[in-house]
């Protein structure tokens, strides 16, 4: 496939639900189903390719004027499962998150007003076609958020440290029913200690999301392009869904101390990525 851009967007990060193709209707069980023998099919950076280009005309094009019919593939245990990119829906519920990230003359200079209410006016009109409409992928920057390590144990994790060509890969996959059944243990967990926080309320927001999908899914946290904002020897140090289950075992246990240590670990680990956010 042809690379629409040479620039890599670093520095996000994904949570992704592949579903098996029993989860769609017809016809788009047989689109996936015909996508998935396709030895053409595009990658994680050229899906950040496109979305760069978009962003490069004047004015920008901040969501696609198209859906995305493209997806990644996983086989889970015999069975075919895709995540669908859904890069426009992404795009709309992206673009009304970005008034929390900058301030608005900065704001207003990446994205003219015009060309938001536009996306905006596009998205209610969609959307009151779609009212279920949610997307496959979540995407963070400059982090993990913490809520996404608990669906994920130690020994679900895959690093590979890569080559002078390719790029490190640190990800987590967990079949869906284990993610859910470690979400509702980690809210009971953190219920019974503390009061309602962020924390609480980003891990029902996670639950709440995963219960969309087909129980025989595959989860899937991926590093992304925050691999290139880690040094190498602290991403193959980095257990930090260890670290989560470790917390919210002391935690049941009401040992607020060794909670209090698992914590610690945590955000030592990733002060040198908030330090470098902080930078630029």
């Amino acid at each position: 496939m042809p690379k629409v851009s040479s620039v890599i967007v670093p520095y996000a990060t994904y949570l992704r639900v592949y579903e098996p193709l029993a989860a769609f209707p017809e016809p788009e069980r047989g689109h996936w189903a015909r996508y998935a023998r396709r030895p053409d099919r595009p990658s994680c950076q050229d899906e950040l390719r496109r979305s760069l280009a978009d962003l490069a005309p004047t004015p920008p094009v901040p969501v696609p004027v198209h859906e995305s019919r493209d997806a990644f593939v996983l086989e889970a245990d015999g069975v075919i499962c895709v995540c669908p990119w859904r890069t426009r829906l992404r795009g709309w519920q992206a673009l009304g998150e970005l008034a929390e990230e900058y301030p608005l003359p900065v704001l207003d200079a990446l994205l003219p007003p015009v060309v938001r209410h536009q996306a905006t006016q596009d998205y209610e009109r969609w959307l009151a076609d779609h009212p279920d409409a949610r997307p496959w992928i979540r995407t963070a920057t400059w982090q993990v958020p913490i809520n996404w390590f608990v669906l994920f144990g130690d020994d679900e994790r895959e690093y590979d440290k890569g080559s002078a060509d390719e790029a490190p890969v640190l990800r987590y996959r967990t079949p869906m029913v284990q993610a859910r059944r470690r979400v509702a243990r980690g809210l009971r967990a953190l219920r019974d200690a503390m009061e309602d926080n962020l924390l609480i309320d980003g891990l029902v927001d996670v639950g709440r999301w995963l219960e969309e999908f087909h129980p025989r899914s595959v989860v899937e946290l991926d590093y992304g392009g925050l691999v290139h904002a880690l040094p190498a020897g602290a991403l193959e140090d980095d257990h930090s869904a260890a670290d989560v289950a470790e917390g919210l075992a002391a935690l049941r246990r009401g040992d607020e101390e060794g909670a209090g240590a698992a914590y610690g670990r945590l955000v030592e680990r990733w002060r040198s990525v908030r330090d470098l956010r902080s930078a630029n």
